[in-house]
């Protein structure tokens, strides 16, 4: 028997207000992810990707349909609950999201700050295994201003996996990088991702980095225009 689908999107629908009236910006997506795969969300700007993408994170409210993470629904859930969810979801942004004050360790051992196990010594042993493994550990004590953009991406993966989570979710993570760069990004996203055996929702505007999915989404308009697999 298949395993059930870590993600499940059912009938999601979604708007945002405009002055008085309300601009309906997803109409009945539904869909499923499944555990370890490595999906790409297409389409082009305004068609819905990033607010479905926060939508699956819980960074904002059902509204209506029902969206079912790792077993838990989200519409409708309490707030504990809901953290619950985001810390089995990691989150990799365009713009890297990284803060200036702290050190490039400092960075990737804040998603650990929350864990009451975890000591300054046993975060700092793991954001460095994490910084090792995505090739940086050379930069840890730097401040992310005086690192490339591709760096900036490197220490933006390792603070997604260092809580080992079930989901990564990636918003255009090579939009701001060159070509070279960006295909480095993905290939180190596919690649750590594969080993933790994690699921990765990727939305890209990216032609050249469709060949790491397993499987394709389009949605258009608010609408998902079919779907493919690579077989």
């Amino acid at each position: 028997m298949p395993a059930a689908p870590i993600i499940r999107v059912r009938d999601l629908h979604h708007s945002f207000a405009e002055g008085l009236a309300k601009q309906e910006v997803l109409h009945g997506i539904n869909a499923e992810f499944a555990r370890g795969e490595i999906c790409l969300i297409m389409g082009p700007s305004g068609s819905g990707k990033t607010t479905l993408l926060k939508l699956i994170g819980g960074q904002r409210a059902v509204q209506q349909g029902g969206i079912e993470v790792d077993g838990q629904e989200l519409f409708g859930v309490a707030q504990r609950e809901l953290v619950k969810v985001r810390r089995k979801i990691g989150f990799i942004f365009q713009a890297h999201h990284l803060i200036e004050a702290l050190t490039v360790c400092q960075n990737v051992q804040l998603p650990l700050s929350f864990d009451a196990g975890e000591t300054g010594a046993s975060s700092r042993a793991r954001a460095l295994e994490l910084l090792k493994r995505v090739g940086i550990e050379e930069h840890a004590d730097k401040h992310p201003s005086h690192l490339s953009g591709g760096q900036k991406q490197r220490v933006a993966i390792a603070r997604a996996l260092v809580r080992q989570p079930a989901i990564i979710l990636a918003d255009e993570p090579t939009a701001s990088l060159d070509g070279a760069t960006g295909r480095e990004a993905v290939n180190l996203i596919q690649k750590l991702a594969k080993e933790s055996g994690c699921t990765i929702v990727l939305v890209t505007h990216d032609n050249r980095i469709l060949d790491i999915a397993d499987r394709l989404i389009h949605l258009v308009d608010g609408k998902l225009d079919g779907s493919m697999g690579k077989g």
